[in-house]
């Protein structure tokens, strides 16, 4: 049967359910047994250590091939931002922002529950930001202070990533659950700055920023979504045909799980 047929009769189903649909682009955070194992310096430190989790694969039109990496373990949410084209290796100027946006309400505006983190390579410290700011030429985030169990790391991954063995920026951020809450799916946002090209690669890809720091409102991130997790709230008839929808969804994306 043709999957978009299949599509459209899951669709009409839960929308005679009541059921909101999300149409965004969607990566799979799926629950892995050895994110505790995982050595937070900011690179692909041995084989094995990234490979029990979500894939997303992102390709550029100027050749650009960015790996995200996501998991979720006990009180932690796991990203790791392989990008594997960026060998110039610009300490102190090459960063990655993730943002979450905790309530998934796609606010056009940055509010109270959106929270960005950001990472820069060789930096120190990360950076923590809220939405909720009225000041919108910082697109109404400010700087707070790092919760407690934020990491937010960069370094060069080289001889033992698993795409490359050239040298090039790498990202590992761990996220508490204490923050941003448990969920099925969150909004979703990712921007990769590579200081010699002076560009930013975003997912969705769709989205376009010329500075890592002027972030896309809500409404234009995609969706970080846990296969794995059940909906208690819904009663049973609703949650088979939910996942039904995201068995379907997830065949047809490019993320993988527990792939390669």
């Amino acid at each position: 049967m043709n999957l978009r047929y299949i599509h459209f009769i899951v669709g009409f189903f839960l929308i005679l359910l009541g059921v909101k649909i999300a149409y965004a682009e969607s990566i799979m955070i799926p629950q892995s047994d050895v994110m505790n194992k995982v050595i937070f310096d900011g690179k692909w430190t041995y084989f094995y250590e990234w490979k029990r989790s979500g894939l997303t694969d992102l390709s550029y039109n100027n050749s650009t091939a960015v790996e995200i990496r996501t998991a979720h373990k006990d009180n932690f949410i796991y990203v790791f931002i392989d990008n594997l084209s960026d060998t110039s290796i610009d300490k102190g100027e090459d960063s990655t922002i993730i943002c979450f946006d905790t309530k998934n309400d796609k606010s056009l505006q940055a509010d109270s529950d959106d929270y960005c983190f950001v990472a820069t390579l060789d930096g120190k410290n990360s950076v923590t930001l809220q939405g909720g700011s009225p000041l919108g030429f910082n697109s109404n985030f400010k700087k707070i202070d790092n919760p407690p169990g934020v990491i937010g790391i960069s370094s060069v991954s080289d001889i033992n990533d698993r795409y490359t063995d050239v040298p090039h920026t790498s990202y590992e951020f761990r996220i508490p659950t204490d923050l941003v809450g448990r969920s099925d799916m969150y909004g979703f946002y990712v921007g990769v700055y590579d200081s010699n090209s002076n560009k930013i690669y975003s997912w969705p890809q769709g989205v376009t920023v010329d500075s890592l720091l002027k972030i896309p409102s809500p409404s234009k991130w995609g969706d970080l979504v846990s296969p794995d997790k059940s909906l208690p709230e819904f009663p049973w008839p609703v949650l088979a045909l939910v996942s039904s929808l995201a068995i379907i969804t997830f065949m047809t994306k490019r993320s993988a799980i527990f792939h390669r």
